[in-house]
């Protein structure tokens, strides 16, 4: 009796796993369908949805230079205003050159997205490769580099070394912004003014040297496109048809 039933047994289980469940398929479609419906409904599942908020992008900071790090994070604060006042919201990462696998989930080792931005903090070269480069100079579309003497000769210059923080975010945010604000992006007022005077230190120590309008509103403009060719990706890699859904063996457990 009992080898009967062990027989009985062993053919229902041999007839369920030879045969495709009807409400399978069904139950696959209807969650694709759902995930499809979701993103489209909320394509603000990575970052908040850019017609309703202010763009955001993130910032990796490498820091090739003397500055301490409370010096470092002092400027990341005031280039966070001047582009926070732009209508920009910045994330900041403070990256290093790391040896230890351990380390690979540090978001400083993953792939850069578009949303992306890697700022150098680098000593003045010797050779001046850049006609225009006094703060530094940009690489497009990610790459952006700052030298860190700059700030160093102007604060000396006003015997104020207080004042090294502040203008090295205003280099950040200065550099940040040819990045957003694209090639030949320099002005006769504001931030992106192409050399500065004590004049413009003084503006700099009152948070008053800051993006036009124009400007911020080019660069919101330009996030915001960076955020939906992200969001666009992202979509692409999770909403996929069912028929390109990929298909794996697995043992089942009975």
């Amino acid at each position: 009796m009992k080898t009967r039933i062990n027989k009985e047994h062993s053919t229902a289980v041999a007839g369920l796993r030879g045969h495709r469940l009807p409400w399978l398929g069904l139950g696959i479609r209807v969650m694709a369908g759902l995930i499809s419906t979701i993103w489209l409904a909320f394509p603000g599942a990575r970052f908040a949805c850019a017609q309703d908020y202010n763009p955001a992008i993130r910032v990796r900071v490498d820091n090739y230079t003397p500055a301490s790090p409370a010096e470092l994070a002092m400027a990341e604060r005031e280039a966070a205003r001047i582009l926070g006042a732009a209508g920009l919201r910045t994330i900041w990462l403070i990256c290093r050159e790391v040896d230890s696998l351990a380390l690979l989930q540090d978001p400083c080792q993953q792939p850069l997205e578009t949303t992306d931005i890697v700022l150098r903090v680098v000593s003045e070269p010797t050779q001046n490769k850049f006609n225009d480069a006094v703060f530094g100079f940009s690489v497009q579309p990610v790459l952006a580099t700052v030298y860190y003497e700059y700030p160093v000769r102007l604060a000396k210059k006003d015997d104020a070394v207080f004042e090294l923080p502040v203008i090295l975010g205003c280099v950040m945010a200065h550099e940040i912004g040819h990045l957003l604000l694209g090639p030949n992006s320099h002005s006769g007022s504001g931030i992106m003014q192409p050399s500065w005077e004590r004049k413009q230190v003084r503006q700099a120590m009152t948070g008053s040297l800051l993006f036009t309008s124009a400007q911020a509103k080019h660069i919101r403009a330009e996030a915001r496109t960076r955020m939906n060719s992200e969001m666009a990706d992202l979509k692409s890699q999770i909403v996929k048809p069912v028929d390109e859904w990929p298909t794996t063996k697995t043992k089942s457990v009975w």
